[in-house]
């Protein structure tokens, strides 16, 4: 993890060996922007019966929306009432002006605003902790074995009155560093519990901790050779969390050496691979490519066989270009962090087992993807449907803005054809 920090923007590069896997960029005036995580007291502003949803002001420029499935009640308020809290309606459990705490679960992106739950978590390294919940459970990413080790942990470790989830990163983790975890988010909770009671109005009451810090909380673990950072002050803040956390990978935390001649992402050849991610057309290892075009709606990944003339016959050729495309496209879609509705149309196949074995390398390719995806078998036109979470932009959308020429069309009108002159 390579990561580089700049007055303007701070960039973090995911290298599995030389090649960029996943980027990160956090620039200071995205603050009201980027709010994935961030945990408010909003205002109900109000209740829409017939979207099932309610706007809620925390305080950004755009109201956020609440939907029904994500409000949560207090059973105590619900107690002398017979209809059960799951089937009453969202005007019957929120009115405009009432106060609500609240957590972003997705950015504001376009003309949208933020999504929120009133399911408020708190993610530390190994482990959720969730407020006032009896919520309980281990990622079903971990071996049997391991799941039944880390229950064994939790049962000592899990504290009264709140739920608690182990991630897959908890996986060899010890008892110690567990509980550490625990007591470093109670704590935590604690603040913003305080905060909540004094709060008058819609305001901010937890922010989640600067991108590289977000990052390797998210993603460091023992399977990493290292973090390098260039800057000192964040350097400093990070060994300093993974020696709270994990004392043993303190030592994996490096300042990136200040006479080296070249720039951090210079050195690790990050820039070229920025320029060629957010190119539109990918090249294959064979000579095949893949075309990616963003839509208002979803984005569609358009496999060819370009160069790839194959050996045997048209079948094969298709076959190996297709298992190429499969692969390729998993990893483009971390780089580019495409989310929403995805559409790719691989090259048509005649063989059944054929599509069958790009379907099965397609998701396991997509296994090692940590945001969640759904996958659809290849319908009878050659095209898989998917969906990817959306949390942000996607790369595109931070290294560049609308063109003020075209307006984003990508064409420009002939305006004396279109004039009544």
């Amino acid at each position: 993890m390579a990561v580089q920090v700049r007055p303007e923007a701070t960039q973090v590069a995911v290298l599995e060996g030389r090649s960029l896997i996943e980027h990160y960029l956090s620039r200071p005036q995205d603050d009201a922007l980027e709010i994935d995580g961030n945990i408010y007291i909003g205002r109900v502003q109000n209740v829409l019966p017939g979207m099932e949803a309610a706007f809620v002001d925390i305080g950004t420029p755009k109201n956020a929306v609440l939907y029904r499935g994500d409000v949560r009640f207090d059973r105590e308020d619900m107690e002398d009432n017979p209809t059960p809290p799951s089937s009453k309606r969202i005007e019957e459990l929120l009115r405009p002006g009432q106060t609500i705490l609240c957590q972003v679960t997705k950015n504001p992106i376009g003309s949208k605003g933020a999504r929120l739950t009133q399911e408020v978590s708190l993610p530390g390294r190994f482990v959720v902790l969730i407020p006032n919940s009896d919520t309980y459970g281990i990622s079903k990413r971990l071996p049997d074995d391991e799941r039944r080790r880390l229950r064994r942990i939790l049962d000592d470790v899990r504290p009264p009155g709140h739920g608690l989830i182990v991630r897959t990163a908890a996986e060899a983790a010890t008892a110690d560093e567990l509980r550490r975890d625990v007591a470093r988010l109670l704590s935590q909770w604690v603040e913003i519990d305080a905060r909540a009671k004094r709060a008058r109005g819609p305001s901010l009451l937890y922010r989640e901790p600067d991108v590289a810090v977000r990052i390797i909380r998210e993603e460091f673990s023992r399977q990493y050779r290292g973090v390098i950072i260039d800057s000192p002050e964040m350097y400093q803040d990070v060994k300093d969390y993974v020696a709270s956390i994990s004392p043993e990978l303190a030592d994996r935390v490096e300042l990136y050496d200040p006479t080296d001649p070249l720039p951090i992402f210079e050195r690790h050849h990050v820039h070229e691979q920025l320029h060629k991610a957010l190119d539109r057309k990918v090249w294959l290892p064979s000579g095949g490519s893949l075309i990616i075009e963003r839509t208002e709606a979803l984005t569609v990944i358009d496999v060819n066989t370009g160069k790839n003339v194959g050996t045997s016959n048209l079948e094969e050729t298709v076959y190996r270009n297709n298992l190429e495309a499969a692969e390729e496209v998993a990893r483009q879609l971390r780089l580019r962090d495409i989310g929403g509705i995805i559409v790719i149309d691989f090259i048509d196949m005649e063989i059944r087992a054929n599509r069958e074995a790009v379907m099965v390398a397609f998701r396991a390719a997509l296994a090692r993807d940590k945001t969640r995806t759904q996958v659809f078998d290849l319908s009878e036109l050659g095209l898989v449907e998917m969906t990817r979470k959306r949390i942000g932009e996607g790369l595109l959308a931070s290294f560049s803005e609308t063109c003020p020429t075209c307006a984003g069309r990508g064409v420009v009108f002939d305006e004396a054809l279109l004039s009544g002159d």
